[in-house]
């Protein structure tokens, strides 16, 4: 099964870089880039699975509630993007499920940073999907987790995926940077040593990032109509080849159950 994520979120990247950007074009970027995401996943008509920020879905309600009545799955990138709490944790779940009806049962944490399973716990969700189990110079070091799914402490994690045996990262910066036909390559590989492929996006991947001067390369190379070519691509490759899409809990309904 491919199971594609994005993360939804104000765009705060340029603060990264000593960059401002009002908080209006930060909501714009992000909810335009989702609208492009959901036409080119309705197209193929596949599923997905949706990791959003309470800040965003307060400012964009009837984007969230569309793609939850659009069949997608919806689950918490935390109350907000650049903030922490283990408070936020409980309640943005619950601020996602009165907005859309739908259970959130999954958590992603913003950069993928670490995030405490037994607060997890506490707070309700069946999995966690905050690690990147590869070397990210001045992110992280976890090549000694698990490559795939595991069961920790009462919670399902769902790492995002690498190649087997050197661990190369098959997120978002991999995809705009490699080849696409080589990106493609790897990634069916990957599908087939695995059993499933997991990876992850965000909307403003796919609007002329270009344009914010001071952004470096690394995040806007191939960033606008050229992503959006890209993951139809990536999706149609999939598609030819009968392979199954689906969101986080359509893939875990598959898995051994632990006593």
């Amino acid at each position: 099964m491919i199971l594609l994520s994005f993360d939804i979120e104000e765009f705060d990247m340029p603060f990264e870089y000593g960059l401002s950007l009002s908080w209006e074009e930060q909501i714009r970027i992000s909810s335009e880039g989702c609208r492009k995401i959901l036409n080119c996943l309705s197209r193929h008509e596949v599923k997905a699975t949706f990791f959003c920020t309470a800040r965003f879905a307060e400012n964009a309600p009837e984007l969230i509630r569309e793609i939850g009545e659009s069949g997608h799955e919806i689950a918490s990138h935390g109350y907000e993007h650049s903030a922490f709490e283990e408070a936020h944790l409980k309640r943005s779940k619950d601020f996602l499920e009165t907005l859309t009806g739908q259970r959130v049962e999954g958590f992603r944490m913003p950069r993928m940073a670490n995030v405490s399973d037994a607060a997890l716990f506490e707070a309700g969700y069946r999995y966690n999907s905050s690690l990147n189990p590869t070397y990210l110079p001045g992110r992280y070091n976890h090549w000694h987790e698990p490559r795939t799914w595991f069961w920790q402490n009462g919670l399902l994690q769902l790492p995002a995926s690498t190649t087997p045996n050197i661990r190369f990262p098959l997120f978002w910066l991999s995809f705009h940077h490699l080849p696409g036909a080589l990106y493609r390559r790897l990634a069916l590989r990957t599908y087939k040593h695995d059993g499933y492929l997991l990876t992850y996006f965000h909307p403003w991947e796919f609007m002329p990032i270009q344009q914010i001067k001071g952004l470096p390369y690394t995040v806007t190379h191939n960033a606008g109509n050229n992503a959006e070519v890209r993951l139809d691509k990536l999706i149609g490759f999939f598609r030819k080849r009968n392979v199954p899409f689906g969101t986080f809990r359509e893939f875990i309904e598959t898995l051994p159950v632990i006593s």
